[in-house]
């Protein structure tokens, strides 16, 4: 291995231990939902949006509140209703009838981290009001725009069995999300043990052990990790092959109405290089991409009529991409 990236590697594994105190603090009022966890911690080191999509009480709106409080971070949490409206969301002008002028208020967008609580319960114009912090990290009031405090990243939960009063979520919003994670129920182990924990009506006090300042740093070393030219090969044969699936000899192009975007071969990345910081790692494997790949891509690729009359879903097509793409 090169000097420099040995080197590397050390200084990420020193780096990186202020994540592995941060787990071990959320673990204290989360039971199980390891996936969940680490894949937040990667959207946060990675500054990328994460959407949850799970069925009610698996703990999503718990977790989301313990990491915001374990990072010492603004936390905002903002229910989504279908009266809502997007001066509820980014704030609005209020007149000053003494002065005759207007002043911002702002909403409550301004934080770190935003938890949009069923997000897909609020109509598009709500929903579109997130795309220019999302994508841009500031948010325009009047005339002025506002600049975001960072980290700032948003965790939007949705649920994907009650659609009765929702509104799907635009591509072009959930393509601005760097990992979609379904949130599944615990076993009967971890759910006998969240009994005992959650059993009394008794706050679990959780401490502030990371400064913001941390992340941003720690987002800067991030971007350091080592990625080998065939592990970048990997990532765009494993995007395209979504998109041109005939090219790789995967014979699901019937099923596939579209692949994922440019954005998912970034993410991959992105994405790939927290994962290998988290695990104190200063260099990217295959495995690191496997393993972030279905969370990248499940949602960017859109399935045909066909794939949904013989009941395959974007995740059995990511499989199939993931199983016959070669490795390096």
């Amino acid at each position: 291995m090169d000097a420099r990236i040995i080197e590397l590697n050390r200084r990420i594994e020193e780096e990186s231990q202020f994540t592995r105190a941060l787990v071990e603090e959320i673990r204290r009022a989360i039971v199980g939902q390891d996936h969940m966890v680490e894949r937040l911690i990667v959207g946060l080191l990675a500054g990328g949006h994460v959407l949850l999509e799970g069925g009610p009480g698996l703990a999503k709106t718990l977790t989301v509140h313990t990491l915001a409080r374990a990072i010492d971070a603004g936390f905002q949490r903002i229910q989504f209703t279908p009266d809502l409206l997007p001066a509820d969301l980014i704030g609005t002008l209020v007149y000053d009838p003494r002065g005759g002028t207007f002043t911002p208020r702002k909403g409550p967008i301004f934080g770190h981290i935003i938890l949009a609580d069923e997000i897909n319960r609020a109509p598009a114009k709500v929903q579109s009001a997130l795309l220019e912090a999302m994508q841009e990290h500031q948010v325009t009031i009047g005339d002025t725009t506002y600049p975001l405090d960072e980290p700032f990243l948003v965790l939007a939960t949705q649920n994907p069995i009650e659609q009765e009063g929702t509104y799907p979520l635009p591509e072009a919003q959930v393509d601005r999300f760097m990992l979609k994670l379904e949130v599944t129920y615990p076993s009967k182990e971890e759910e006998r043990r969240v009994l005992e924990l959650m059993g009394v009506d008794q706050p679990i006090e959780i401490s502030a052990i990371v400064h913001p300042d941390q992340i941003l740093s720690a987002r800067n070393t991030v971007n350091e990790v080592y990625v080998d030219d065939k592990v970048k090969d990997y990532i765009v044969d494993l995007v395209q092959a979504t998109r041109s699936p005939d090219e790789y000899g995967i014979e699901i192009s019937r099923l596939v109405e579209y692949g994922a975007s440019p954005r998912a071969t970034l993410y991959l990345l992105r994405a790939a290089r927290a994962l290998a910081f988290l695990r104190g790692r200063g260099y990217v494997t295959p495995e690191d991409i496997k393993s972030v790949a279905p969370d990248v891509l499940r949602h960017r690729v859109i399935v045909t009529y066909e794939a949904e009359a013989e009941e395959i879903d974007a995740a059995a097509i990511v499989g199939r991409v993931l199983d016959e793409v070669p490795v390096p």
